[in-house]
């Protein structure tokens, strides 16, 4: 349903807007009680045009620990080389003293075919304890070197599809095709919109992509040819319940990280409706509104 009909129903709705600390959703299963987790988390290049500091403070506004975050502001810098820790330190102990917890970094660019290149952002994600790693531009030929330093760290390797404007990476099926036979810690991050854009249906991606999905990206448009036609999630077409029962049905371990492109001045309203809608859709789901 859209975000309008959505807000309509009064009980979700309050269910949604009332939920103190909502990180993540729970909903026992019928085997023994168990709990299976959808968990939300916030893509930092969401508050690309806001400090550490600033975003820090929103995420304490929208109950949110956990952070996919990027080398953008000063949100997680990155230096120039191995031994130029200090601006990601900082940036740590920040998180720490706020009890923020990142799971993911990026979106991280591998240009170079080069050992130290590629060493110098695995050592980065090691130094924040990340065990993903989003990436945007990777030539199939840099993979296998790659692949080497992803067993060596034992970090995940998400190569994230940029839509039809990729010269590559188009959809996740495109990244499959090319990691299918490699370490599986090699894999995807989807996009929802990007995916949707270059005409893949996001939901039979999901399935396809199984254990190689390490890490999503949400949003949502009211025309899936549009990228200029991002709106809130909710307000748009994209089929968030059918998402998470995809992500469920494989048993999805990572994250669905929240990344709001648009308003980068003034993201907050449309972030508070994105995590409201997408938490009112899990306790439509059945899902228990309880932290970790």
């Amino acid at each position: 349903m859209d975000r309008r009909s959505f807000l309509g129903t009064g009980a979700l709705a309050a269910a949604a807007m009332a939920a103190p600390k909502f990180a993540e959703a729970r909903q026992l299963t019928e085997e023994g009680g168990k709990p299976e987790l959808v968990k939300l988390g916030l893509a930092s290049y969401t508050f690309r045009n806001f400090t550490r500091a600033q975003m820090i403070g929103y995420m304490k506004q929208l109950h949110l620990t956990a952070l996919n975050c990027k080398d953008v502001k000063d949100h997680l810098p990155m230096g120039k080389d191995v031994n130029d820790t200090a601006g990601e330190d900082a940036a740590l102990a920040d998180y720490k003293a706020n009890g923020i917890e990142l799971h993911a970094a990026g979106t991280i660019y591998f240009p170079k075919n080069e050992d130290d290149d590629i060493r110098l952002k695995f050592e980065y994600a090691k130094r924040a304890g990340i065990k993903v790693i989003v990436t945007g531009d990777p030539t199939p030929e840099t993979l296998p070197r790659i692949e080497k330093f992803v067993k060596e760290y034992d970090i995940k390797f998400a190569i994230h599809n940029h839509g039809p404007e990729d010269k590559i990476w188009h959809s996740p099926l495109d990244v499959l095709k090319v990691v299918k036979g490699m370490d599986p810690r090699m894999g995807c991050c989807i996009d929802i919109g990007h995916c949707m854009r270059a005409g893949t249906d996001v939901v039979k991606a999901i399935h396809e992509v199984g254990p190689r999905l390490f890490n999503m990206h949400a949003k949502d448009l009211t025309d899936f040819t549009a990228k200029e036609s991002q709106v809130a999630v909710g307000e748009g077409k994209m089929p968030m319940r059918e998402i998470f029962q995809a992500l469920i049905a494989i048993k999805y371990p990572g994250f669905v990280d929240l990344e709001y492109e648009i308003h980068g001045d003034d993201p907050m309203p449309g972030v508070i409706a994105s995590f409201s809608y997408m938490r009112g859709v899990l306790v439509g789901m059945g899902y228990k509104n309880e932290l970790a």
